[in-house]
């Protein structure tokens, strides 16, 4: 993919505040009570903001990157509980895909045009990392590809297996399958990189507290190598 403008789309004021802090030179736009941040990033032009928690809040923020702002393509960057069993923290997922998993399949296939879709596209089909360049991505944990699911809530042990049969993500967010949904449906390409704060073995709300600082960094770095890799193309 060769983008000019790319979004940079967090849920969080802690998962932006890396990029925030990276932009030297920005404008700031506002619009839906929420902050587009203009500047450019390892050398791309980009649009960062945060949208707030949960998915209608991700796709109107997804939206107005498109419609206003006019992005080729949008990132998804952030933290994310690791579902798969061979995550640990600071572990870093990058899409391949994403679905919903307290979505009824029959309400995204039969009352939206979307072909018969559930699961969203969103990875490697969309940005390229060369295997070397993706070694030298973390800064903390290892770097996978894989599927991302999405719901309004925290995951608890009792609700964990129920998502892995039906859907085996690597982990489970708020946003990124609304994010993907929405470039899916205006045909913009779209990655999100997601690191781990909390695993079935750690989990819980303070997890995500006491580790949601360190994981945006570590997406951040990612991110950059990925706008560094897009830059190169």
């Amino acid at each position: 993919m060769k983008a000019q403008k790319v979004g940079i789309l967090c849920a969080g004021d802690t998962e932006a505040a890396p990029f925030f802090s990276a932009l030297s030179e920005y404008r700031v736009t506002e619009k839906a009570m929420l902050k587009f941040y203009e500047g450019t990033l390892a050398g791309m032009e980009t649009v960062v903001l945060f949208s707030g928690v949960c998915k209608v809040n991700a796709a109107i923020a997804s939206q107005l990157l498109i419609d206003l702002f006019g992005v080729d393509a949008i990132i998804n960057a952030g933290t994310a509980g690791g579902l798969d069993p061979a995550l640990e923290i600071f572990d870093t997922v990058i899409s391949t895909e994403a679905c919903y998993h307290d979505v009824a399949a029959d309400i995204l296939t039969e009352f939206h045009p979307l072909d018969g879709h559930r699961i969203f596209p969103g990875g490697s089909g969309t940005v390229g990392i060369l295997p070397a360049r993706r070694r030298q991505m973390a800064s903390a944990g290892k770097v996978v590809w894989g599927r991302m699911a999405t719901g309004e809530s925290f995951i608890t042990d009792e609700g964990r297996q129920k998502i892995l049969t039906e859907f085996a993500p690597l982990t489970v967010d708020m946003e990124t399958a609304s994010i993907a949904h929405v470039c899916y449906v205006n045909k913009v390409p779209f990655l999100a990189v997601r690191c781990v704060t909390d695993t079935a073995a750690h989990s819980g709300v303070e997890h995500f507290e006491e580790n949601c600082e360190k994981a945006s960094l570590i997406a951040k770095d990612i991110t950059f190598a990925i706008l560094r890799e897009m830059r190169a193309r």
